[in-house]
């Protein structure tokens, strides 16, 4: 069975969202923040080198890293769901969303407190973080419009992936002039799957509602 080495407040909670999607049986590994440094404990080394959340283990593998969770789950367990046949064209569109949520799209967002915290100093590069936030945050936002999900009509594990850009967007930007955006996110926390995910892994700061 997954064991999903959860920490609070972190990546690993869409992790428990997909497989609650799934319907896959899983356990949770529950690890905490320390309430200073919001770092994660020196436990998670015990079972990734990196220390960090999300990791999963199942059948004697160690799996870090959200997309190559995700895609170790969907290819193992979900038996063609939540995922585009290979051949297709949506396959590839896919597979962009998988490597694009934890590329392009999160790097503005760990750099924007760095870049806050050294105040008017890092003024140039927070025109940068600016500028780089407003771009992808509107590609994702003309991405979504007229579709219910990234791919169209149904949730596929993309959403999933993407779903932490999405959080942060809606918690820490403006999107009053991204309302796809935030209606997706609106959407998919609003699937029954997601709040089951919540329940299992505990309180979750970036759920709206």
């Amino acid at each position: 069975m997954i064991t999903v080495h959860h920490l609070n407040e972190s990546r690993s909670q869409r992790i428990l969202w997909l497989l609650e999607e799934l319907e896959v049986p899983y356990d949770i590994a529950f690890y905490f923040r320390d309430p200073h440094t919001k770092m994660a404990p020196a436990e998670l080394q015990r079972v990734h080198p990196l220390g960090k959340s999300p990791v999963i283990t199942d059948d004697g593998r160690v799996i870090a890293e959200s997309g190559a969770i995700i895609d170790y789950i969907v290819r193992r367990y979900a038996g063609g769901r939540l995922c585009p046949a290979a051949e297709s064209r949506d396959y590839d569109e896919y597979v962009h969303w998988l490597h694009y949520a934890e590329g392009s799209a999160s790097l503005p967002f760990v750099i924007l407190p760095i870049a806050n915290s050294f105040g008017k100093m890092a003024t140039p590069l927070r025109r940068r973080v600016d500028h780089e936030l407003e771009l992808n945050l509107g590609y994702i936002n003309e991405r979504l419009r007229g579709r219910e999900f990234l791919l169209g009509a149904t949730l596929t594990a993309a959403d999933v992936q993407m779903s932490f850009v999405g959080e942060l967007a809606v918690n820490f930007a403006d999107v009053s002039k991204l309302p796809d955006l935030a209606a997706w996110v609106a959407r998919f926390q609003a699937r029954p799957a997601y709040g089951a995910a919540i329940e299992r892994g505990g309180p979750y700061g970036f759920a709206r509602g």
